[in-house]
C-alpha cells in the first residue's frame, strides 16, 4: 500500500515520464487500483481509476467507470452508481454485447437494491437483456421483480421465458459416451468426465435447476386461487419444456407446501404419486412418506415406506437414519444402532446418523462409545449446543464432576439465557456440596424461568436452610401461584410464619387453606395442633372437623381398594409419582422433619364420653432447629445425688 501510494511522488522526483512507458502506467495505476479496492480504501481507488480515465491517451479508459461504479455500489450510493454504470454503457460501442450484458445487470441489480427498490426500472433493464442474450440469472430476477409488483400475468410470462433458456452442453451429455473398444478413445473419455470444462457445464446445470425450482415456489402461492393450483400449473410447465426432470422434485416441494399447512392427508397423497416409480426420487418420497408416518405414531407403515425407500436406493442416507429411528421408537436398540452404523459406513460425517448413535449408545448404557460419537461430531458441527450438551451429560452420568461442569461452562458461552442448563449446573454443584455456587446457578436460572417449579422449590428450601424464612415465603407464593390447586406450597407458607414466630398469620393461613381445602387432613393436624398451643377456643371445631376427615379419608381409601385391585395400583403409583416429583427439592427436610405424636381427649357430643383424637402431623418443612438447654441443665446441676451422705476422707483432695 505504501508503494502505490509513494508511486507518483517517485515519478517526479526522477523525471519519469508518464507519456513515455504508457503501458507501464497503464498498468501500474490499474493494479493500484485493484489494490486499494481490495483492501477498501475506495478513495484511493477512485483516483487511481480516475487517472487511467482523464488521460485521454488511453484506449478504452471508459470501461473504468464500471469500477468506478461497482466501488459506489459498495459505498450504498446507489444513484451515483447507476449513473457511472449509464455513462460506461455509453462509451462501450455496440459490438461488446457482452460487457453492456454485464453493466445492464449491474443496472438492474442496482435498482433493486435502491431503497426503496425501483422494479420498473430494474424490469427495463432485464427485458433488454432477455431479448439480447437470455440467461437464467437474468431470468430469475425479472421473476422476482415481476413477482415484487404482483403482476400475476408477467410472473407466468417471465417463468415460462425461464424455462426455454438454453443451456450449452446440456443437450450434447452423449459425446461422453463410449462406442467401440478403443482404448485411446477411452483414456480421452476419461480425461475429459471430470475435466475444469466438465465441471463449468455441471455448475450451469445446477444454477439452472436451483433458479427454476426457488422461481417456481415463489410464484406458487400468488398465480392462482390456491397454493396447490399454482404448484400444479407450474408442475405442467416444467413437464412440457426441457427440464421435465424436475417436475417429481416440484411434486415433493408440493407435499412439503401440505405439511408447513398442517395437510397430512394432501401432502400423504402427492407422495404416494411416486410410491409406483424406480427412482432417487420415488426413494425420497417413500421416506418422506415413512417420516410423516413415524411423526402420526404409526410404526408399521412408517416401516413399510422406509423398506421401500431403501429398495429404491440402498444409499440413501434419510432412509436408513429414519429405518433405525423406527426401531429406536420401538426399543429396539441393537437394530437401530445397526442401521445408523450402515449410514456412517456410507458417509462419515452425516450428522444426524452419528447424533442418533450416541444417543442410542447412551440409551444402552455405553457411556465411552456415545462419548465418542458425540466428540466426533463436535469437530464437525462446532459449538452446537445440543452437542455439547449431551457430552456434559455423559460426563455427568460418568461422575466426572469437573469434565462435566466445563462443558456445560463452555454450552453457557453459546446459549447464557437458557435456564434447563444453568439449574442442571447449580444442581451439579449441589451434588458436590458446594450450595452457594449452587445457588448462584439457580437463582439465575430463576431470573430467566420464573415460572420453573423445581427451581423455586430448590431456592426455597435453601433459603429455609439458612433460617431466612421470610425469603423462603416469597418463593412459595409464587409456587402457589402457578399451583394454586396443590395444597403442599400453601402448608410451606404457613410453616414459615409459623418457624419465624408469627402464630397469628400462621393461623390465619392454615384457616385460609382449610376453606380452600376443607377435607385437607394435614392442614387441620396443624389447626388443632395450634389451637392446643395458643389456648383457642375453636380447638373442639377443628378436631371435630380432624375425625370427620379421617373417617371420609379411610372410606376412600376402602372404596378404592373394593374398586379393583389393579386399577387401584394404577391410580397409586401415578398419585406416588406426582407426590415425589412435587416435592423432589425438599423431600430431604421432609423425612428429617420429626413426627410429633399427641392425643387430645375431647368430649363427643353425641356419646358425650372422651375420645382420643389423632392430631399427628409432619412440617412440610421440616424440624424445628432445637431450643438451648440451659435452663435444664440448671436443674440438673441443682439435683444433688449424693443428698445428705458425708464425703470419706478418701474422696478429699490430698
Amino acid at each position: 500500500e505504501q508503494s502505490t501510494v509513494r508511486t507518483p511522488k517517485l515519478w517526479e522526483e526522477t523525471g519519469f515520464s508518464v507519456q513515455t512507458y504508457l503501458d507501464l502506467t497503464y498498468s501500474v495505476y490499474f493494479n493500484s487500483g485493484n489494490v486499494f479496492e481490495a483492501c477498501e480504501m475506495y478513495q484511493e481507488a477512485q483516483t487511481a481509476y480516475m487517472a487511467i480515465i482523464k488521460n485521454k491517451a488511453f484506449s478504452n479508459a471508459g470501461r473504468f467507470r464500471v469500477n468506478l461504479g461497482n466501488i459506489l455500489l459498495k459505498q450504498g450510493k446507489h444513484v451515483e452508481a447507476i449513473r457511472m454504470y449509464r455513462r460506461a454503457l455509453d462509451q462501450i460501442p455496440e459490438t461488446h454485447t457482452h460487457m453492456r450484458i454485464k453493466i445492464l445487470k449491474n443496472i438492474g441489480v442496482t435498482f433493486i437494491k435502491m431503497n426503496p427498490p425501483q422494479y420498473s426500472d430494474s424490469i427495463v433493464s432485464f427485458e433488454h437483456i432477455m431479448k439480447t442474450k437470455p440467461d437464467f440469472r437474468t431470468a430469475f430476477n425479472l421473476t422476482l421483480c415481476y413477482y415484487a409488483i404482483g403482476d400475476q400475468d408477467k410472473m407466468k410470462k417471465a417463468f415460462h421465458r425461464l424455462l426455454t433458456v438454453p443451456i450449452e452442453g446440456i443437450e450434447d451429455d452423449d459425446r461422453y459416451l463410449q462406442y467401440g473398444d478403443d482404448p485411446h478413445s477411452s483414456l480421452v473419455l476419461e480425461a475429459i468426465k471430470d475435466d475444469e470444462l466438465r465441471k463449468i457445464e455441471r455448475n450451469k446445470k445446477r444454477l439452472a435447476e436451483k433458479a427454476i425450482i426457488q422461481a417456481a415456489k415463489l410464484i406458487a402461492p400468488v398465480i392462482e386461487g390456491t397454493e396447490a393450483l399454482g404448484f400444479d400449473w407450474c408442475v405442467d410447465c416444467v413437464r412440457e419444456s426441457q427440464h421435465n426432470e424436475l417436475a417429481s422434485e416440484l411434486e415433493i416441494n408440493k407435499a412439503i407446501m401440505f405439511l408447513k399447512q398442517k395437510d397430512f392427508q394432501k401432502a400423504v397423497e402427492a407422495l404416494k404419486v411416486f410410491e409406483k416409480k424406480n427412482s432417487k426420487i420415488a426413494s425420497t418420497a417413500a421416506n418422506n412418506l415413512s417420516f410423516l408416518y413415524f411423526l402420526k405414531g404409526e410404526s408399521n407403515e412408517a416401516e413399510k415406506y422406509a423398506d421401500q425407500a431403501i429398495e429404491s436406493d440402498r444409499y440413501n442416507l434419510c432412509a436408513l437414519v429414519n429405518r433405525g429411528n423406527i426401531h429406536f421408537k420401538a426399543g429396539e436398540l441393537e437394530k437401530a444402532r445397526d442401521y445408523y452404523q450402515e449410514s456412517l459406513a456410507i458417509e462419515s460425517g452425516c450428522a444426524e446418523a452419528l447424533y442418533n448413535l450416541g444417543l442410542t449408545f447412551k440409551t444402552m448404557g455405553n457411556l465411552d462409545n456415545a462419548l465418542e460419537c458425540f466428540e466426533k461430531l463436535h469437530t464437525i458441527l462446532n459449538n452446537c449446543p445440543e452437542v455439547i450438551y449431551q457430552i456434559a451429560a455423559l460426563y455427568d452420568m460418568k461422575q466426572d464432576i469437573q469434565q462435566s461442569v466445563d462443558w456445560f461452562m463452555h454450552l453457557i458461552t453459546i446459549v447464557p439465557t437458557d435456564p434447563g442448563i444453568l439449574s442442571q449446573i447449580g444442581a451439579i454443584y449441589d451434588q458436590d456440596s458446594d450450595r452457594s455456587q449452587a445457588f448462584q446457578y439457580f437463582l439465575e436460572s430463576h431470573k430467566y424461568f420464573p415460572s420453573d417449579i423445581s427451581t423455586i422449590s430448590w431456592l426455597g428450601a435453601f433459603y429455609i436452610d439458612g433460617q431466612f424464612h421470610e425469603k423462603a415465603i416469597q418463593y412459595f407464593e409464587r409456587a402457589s401461584l402457578i399451583e394454586p390447586q396443590e395444597v403442599k406450597w400453601q402448608l410451606m407458607i404457613a410453616s414459615c410464619y409459623r418457624r419465624s414466630g408469627n402464630y397469628q398469620q400462621s393461623l390465619a393461613t392454615y384457616k385460609k387453606i382449610h376453606m380452600r381445602f376443607p377435607d385437607n387432613v394435614e392442614c387441620l393436624k396443624f389447626l388443632v395442633r395450634i389451637c392446643t398451643d395458643l389456648g383457642l377456643k375453636e380447638l373442639q371445631e377443628y378436631a371435630n372437623k380432624l375425625k370427620k376427615a379421617e373417617k371420609a379419608k379411610e372410606l376412600r381409601e376402602q372404596r378404592r381398594e373394593n374398586s379393583g385391585r389393579r386399577s387401584g395400583r394404577n391410580r397409586g403409583s401415578g398419585g406416588s409419582e406426582r407426590s415425589h416429583s412435587g416435592n423432589r427439592a425438599l423431600s430431604g427436610r421432609q423425612n428429617s422433619g420429626r413426627k410429633q405424636d399427641q392425643e387430645i381427649a375431647i368430649r363427643d357430643s353425641s356419646s358425650g364420653r372422651k375420645k382420643p383424637v389423632d392430631a399427628t402431623y409432619s412440617d412440610p418443612i421440616g424440624e424445628l432447629p432445637p431450643r438451648p438447654r440451659t435452663a435444664a441443665r440448671s436443674r440438673v446441676a441443682d439435683d444433688d445425688d449424693f443428698g445428705d451422705e458425708e464425703l470419706g476422707d478418701d474422696l478429699l483432695p490430698e
